[in-house]
């Protein structure tokens, strides 16, 4: 008996154990804006630091990353070098090289000074923004410059601010787009030969309306002490695949996030408009939707970066709480996981995101390391179901979401997707279901809409004939109700 009593405490002790030390940090959000846990979509594959890949010097203050085929490269800045890694096929890093300077072709500083964004191009050429030295180089794979961009000489840009261009992208005609410090007006926009050709995807203006009023009625001194109302800068981009960029800012009020006014996730189209698709009702691509204030922390999330997967799934890393969100093309959250603190899997101070195919990587400048994650299962299950409906493999992507809802009963997207599977396959009743239960009124509109238009066109046969028929039946009770008073008045 006290054998068996021992044995219970001590499973109960292991069991409060385990809930104590276990994550847990993979949630989603339900129709109710409530946090829901939810099986780990990603887990840590290994991390990795400057020890493990035989650097002679730790990584300092490493900003950025960037992957092209296999390889990783690091923006290593206080070192003022760019390391660039492999990515092995037994999943794991593997120092490759390290680029510190590049070969000039006339008397320019070969070296770099605070770099903080690297860009390679399909071809191969590489765009460094060398930040401190108010350079964006252009180099060939042998490092040899082909040109540099620098401040621009041109009316529309402000002179007077040193040019600190810290992120870069380019599209498929080599033409490059520059998120600099201080600047404003969008991304400035350079040709394929390196001619400043003007600003693009320039920020709304997001200002509040009482400080509106209070500039329109204060005098002329009152008003060259108030802030004058600017464009947001943006903090960080990506170009997918499809030569679009995505971009996310950190600067904005926290009441216009829930009405969508802030705007932190943006798909820039060529004429620099935002595209991006936000079908969640309620629930705009913004991060955490409940703030709180656990340890300390009660800013909503601020993404410092973004990656866009092959499936137009894009997941944006938040500086404020380490977490990051991954999205579907439509605005989804698919989920959200990770957190600030210093076990593997946490962040405290995550700078970057990248990733090769599915697997993740995530840099922390302040611990100088980087996060491999691979997908779970469960992960991989939810990927294969938003690309197979995407490719109109209806069937499939019912048969797959339905596994989804084995792991996870509370999946909405499960249901939503098993809901538009069906609506693709003109089963509308049944989609009504799905979409009833995650009470997706859009969707559910939809289908019902479709499902009325079906029953009236399966129906409207004996419908006509029963119409007929009561007209006929009308018509008979007059005439016989006209006969009969006739006969009744002879």
């Amino acid at each position: 008996m006290m054998r068996r009593k021992i044995f219970l405490m001590l499973a109960g002790l292991f069991t409060l154990c385990a809930g104590l030390f276990a994550k847990g940090d993979t949630y989603i959000y339900d129709y109710w804006g409530e946090m829901e846990k939810s099986p780990d979509v990603y887990r840590v594959s290994h991390v990795v630091y400057a020890d493990d890949l035989n650097l002679s010097t730790p990584l300092k203050n490493p900003t950025s990353l960037f992957t092209y085929g296999n390889s990783l490269f690091v923006v290593d800045t206080d070192n003022n070098r760019i390391i660039e890694l492999e990515y092995t096929a037994k999943k794991t890093l593997a120092y490759k090289r390290v680029i510190d300077s590049v070969i000039t072709n006339d008397d320019s500083v070969g070296t770099f000074d605070g770099p903080r964004d690297i860009f390679v191009n399909n071809d191969g050429t590489m765009f460094i923004a060398d930040t401190n030295h108010g350079r964006v180089l252009k180099v060939d794979e042998n490092l040899n410059v082909i040109f540099t961009l620098k401040e621009p000489d041109d009316p529309t840009y402000e002179e007077g601010k040193a040019f600190l261009p810290e992120k870069v992208v380019a599209d498929s005609k080599g033409r490059a787009y520059v998120a600099a410090r201080n600047i404003n007006k969008g991304f400035l926009k350079y040709e394929y030969d390196g001619t400043f050709q003007g600003f693009f995807g320039a920020n709304e203006v997001v200002y509040d309306v009482k400080d509106l009023i209070w500039k329109k009625l204060a005098t002329q001194a009152q008003k060259e002490k108030m802030v004058l109302f600017v464009p947001v800068e943006y903090s960080n981009c990506y170009m997918d695949k499809e030569g679009f960029i995505y971009a996310v800012t950190k600067t904005f009020d926290w009441w216009d996030l829930r009405s969508d006014r802030a705007k932190p996730i943006r798909r820039l189209n060529a004429l620099g408009k935002d595209i991006l698709v936000k079908n969640a009702e309620d629930q705009p691509p913004i991060g955490d939707l409940v703030w709180g204030n656990a340890a300390g922390i009660s800013d909503p999330s601020k993404f410092t970066d973004i990656t866009v997967l092959e499936n137009n799934v894009y997941l944006a890393i938040d500086e404020s709480r380490g977490r990051v969100f991954a999205y579907n093309d439509q605005g989804y959250l698919l989920f959200a996981f990770g957190g600030r603190g210093n076990v593997d899997g946490f962040f405290r101070k995550p700078a970057s995101i990248e990733h090769i195919d599915k697997d993740l990587f995530v840099l922390d400048s302040l611990n100088a390391s980087i996060t491999v994650f691979a997908p779970t299962d469960y992960g991989k299950l939810i990927y294969q179901a938003t690309e197979q409906f995407a490719c109109g493999e209806y069937d499939e992507s019912a048969e797959t979401w339905s596994k989804v809802l084995e792991y996870n009963g509370n999946y909405d997207l499960a249901y939503i997707g098993l809901g538009k599977s069906c609506l693709r396959q003109k089963k509308y009743k049944e989609a009504m279901k799905y979409f009833k239960v995650k009470r997706d009124r859009r969707d559910y509109s939809k289908a019902f809409k479709y499902y009325r238009k079906e029953w009236i066109e399966n129906n409207i046969g004996w419908m006509v004939g029963l119409l007929i028929v009561i007209i006929v039946l009308s018509l008979v009770f007059k005439i016989v109700k006209k006969i009969k008073w006739e006969l009744e008045t002879l």
